[in-house]
């Protein structure tokens, strides 16, 4: 067996491991963060337990940390509240970035995490298979529910070689998704092999698995070796450490191979992680921000690069340079190796531990400016500046950048500097906050800005749709549902948030819905709603009345919200369809309790017009019954 399926199988509560069937796996441990926790707990809360049923469960504040009006401190008290309640750890805000934290303090090889975050395989980077999910998937699994997906195809990516002086592992993961794309990892779990996977750290591989959400990928997954020993050893768990690896022989679906090297210094140009070219290709080009930070670049040998790159010199008075380490305990280290005081002496701002600007809270660029990021995502207007052209690259081509102020690919500095910084990190746990044995006496806090979880009605037999918006290709839940300070202070109210649906795309929409005041339908293009695991981008349409969307393909997490939620997710039959469909036009769906129940193929009518398109349907018996019902708390409900 390959490890991605020792692991599953280790999990599994029902199915079958065959690429394509729906399987169903118990997490040992569930993450949640800020931006879509809030939403968990509330969903949690309607299912009557007193109590988590998973081993370990941990509530993250790293997302919502500005406080410029009373919703994120009133929300903070809330996931406070809850999880002394139900059973929950509790990362306090200043702790740090849950994936960071979560590899250091809790990882275990071998097993499985899941998370309201897309980001969640990041765990992968220590041998623990971490899958991102919708906030509902999340609550129903800290109820004790399995997760249930369809089992992913596993993908093979053997490492070759070493990489040369000023290559990252930034740069595998940008390679990667030069070659297949953001849709190019849908339904696949890459998992990592080959005499190269020993030269990359723990820290350089989280950075890998991280960054396959943007391929699209269920997950990503590195071995347990010796490497994961040394980790554990540094983080002072050296007895949750244990070696994991695949089968000789081992069967896979696919097989990819990279020449670690054969690469050179990468960056991801304006809008998409996949826009890859290589950094001397748009070398020159005048930069007027540079961050570095983010769950992907974020440790302490990321702040290490950057601070030996500026070591005695002062970036120039055209850039603004933003640190923002990924934990409490990486700046402490930060501080204790001299790290810190060069960054602020080289001129540039520390942020509080956090996400901060990769999701546009906080350090929003300047108009029609250039920054470069060592974030995983550049939507357009991710950042907080809908002109702003953003790059991603490595914290090695970031700081060479900032020194510069221009886009620099880093062997123009010369030798590439020795990094010499501690190997042991303290531990610090002292914004853990462990709950008490018994929760019974705890008063949940609820703020003004904490509105009740829409609910959704079983669906009729026949639908009559307007189309209220055509999208293109590869739209983005921050397409869907802005993020940013500013909207998601708003994640724990769904009215209020739905102010702001599609207005990347239509500022007109959401006042046109509301006239309309009937039942709607979107259209889009391949790969509709990736991104963010943020179930908001469902939840805001569907406050307004969407009923069902259609598309040539979905991303992996969204089609799982739209059917959490009780919103159908329909397929273009044949793509060159979507040409024939119009804003404004009226399409029927009749029959349609008994055809999903019976076939896999719908008609949408367009009767004014005469218009029929063929339309089908990828729902398993479960999923159809979740949509009959009207979602998934509706489905458990009636089925407890």
């Amino acid at each position: 067996m390959n490890l991605t399926q020792k692991i599953l199988a280790a999990h599994l509560v029902e199915g079958s491991l065959e690429p394509g069937s729906e399987i169903a796996i118990k997490p040992d441990q569930v993450l949640t963060q800020d931006a879509t926790g809030t939403m968990v707990y509330l969903q949690f809360e309607t299912t009557g337990l007193n109590r988590i049923k998973v081993d370990l469960g941990v509530s993250y504040i790293d997302h919502n940390l500005l406080q410029v009006g009373y919703e994120n401190a009133d929300d903070h008290r809330y996931l406070a509240s809850v999880a002394a309640k139900f059973g929950v750890h509790l990362s306090r805000a200043g702790n740090g970035i849950c994936h960071q934290i979560h590899l250091e303090r809790f990882v275990r090889p071998g097993g499985f995490l899941l998370g309201s975050d897309s980001h969640t395989p990041t765990a992968g980077g220590a041998g623990m298979l971490g899958i991102g999910a919708g906030g509902l998937d999340v609550a129903v699994a800290l109820a004790g529910a399995p997760y249930f997906l369809r089992m992913p195809r596993v993908v093979r990516v053997e490492l070759r070689g070493r990489l040369r002086p000023w290559v990252a592992a930034k740069d595998v993961i940008l390679e990667l998704l030069r070659r297949l794309t953001v849709k190019g990892g849908v339904g696949c779990i890459f998992e990592y092999t080959g005499p190269g996977v020993a030269t990359l750290s723990v820290y350089e591989r989280a950075t890998i698995c991280n960054m396959g959400a943007e391929l699209g990928a269920t997950s990503s997954l590195f071995p347990s070796d010796e490497r994961t020993r040394e980790f554990f050893q540094s983080v002072g768990r050296e007895e949750d450490w244990q070696p994991l690896e695949a089968d000789v022989g081992a069967d896979y679906d696919e097989e990819i191979v990279i020449n670690l090297d054969e690469l050179e210094p990468l960056i991801a140009q304006p809008h998409s992680p996949d826009n890859v070219v290589k950094v001397n290709e748009i070398a020159g080009m005048p930069v007027q921000q540079v961050v570095i930070g983010s769950c992907t670049n974020s440790s302490l040998e990321d702040m290490a690069i950057a601070a030996e790159i500026l070591k005695g010199k002062v970036i120039p008075p055209h850039v603004s340079l933003v640190i923002a380490p990924g934990t409490r305990r990486i700046l402490r280290m930060m501080i204790a190796n001299g790290i810190l005081d060069t960054l602020i002496e080289s001129g540039a701002r520390i942020l509080e531990v956090g996400c901060g600007p990769c999701n546009g809270i906080g350090q929003s660029p300047a108009s029609g400016s250039v920054s470069v990021r060592t974030v995983n995502r550049n939507y357009r207007g991710r950042s907080g500046t809908e002109d702003a052209l953003v790059y991603i690259a490595s914290p090695a081509v970031a700081a060479a950048t900032a020194l510069r102020g221009r886009i620099t690919d880093p062997r123009e500095l010369g030798d590439m500097p020795e990094l010499k910084i501690s190997k042991i990190y303290p531990v610090d746990d002292n914004l853990i906050v462990t709950p008490p044995p018994e929760g019974e006496k705890v008063e949940i806090v609820r703020g003004p800005n904490i509105k009740p979880v829409p609910q959704t009605d079983p669906l009729p037999d026949k639908l009559e749709l307007t189309v209220m918006l055509k999208a293109g290709d590869n739209v983005s839940t921050d397409d869907i549902i802005p993020g940013g300070a500013r909207l998601l202070s708003l994640r724990s109210n769904i009215p209020a948030m739905a102010e702001y649906t599609f207005s990347r795309l239509d500022s007109g929409f959401v006042g046109r819905v509301k006239e309309h005041n009937r039942p709607w339908m979107v259209v889009g293009g391949e790969n509709f709603g990736q991104g963010s695991s943020r179930e908001h981008a469902v939840l805001a349409p569907l406050y307004l009345g969407l009923k069902v969307v259609v598309a040539k393909s979905f991303a992996r997490i969204y089609r799982q919200n739209l059917i959490n939620y009780g919103v159908l997710p329909l397929i273009l039959a044949e793509p060159e369809d979507y040409a024939c469909i119009s804003l404004g036009a009226v399409f029927t769906l009749e029959r349609l309790r008994n055809k999903l129940l019976e076939e896999k193929s719908l008609v949408l009518e367009d009767k004014s017009k005469g218009l029929k398109i063929p339309v089908v349907h990828d729902l398993s018996q479960r999923e159809v019954e979740l949509i009959l019902s009207g979602g998934l708390l509706r489905y458990v409900g009636s089925n407890n």
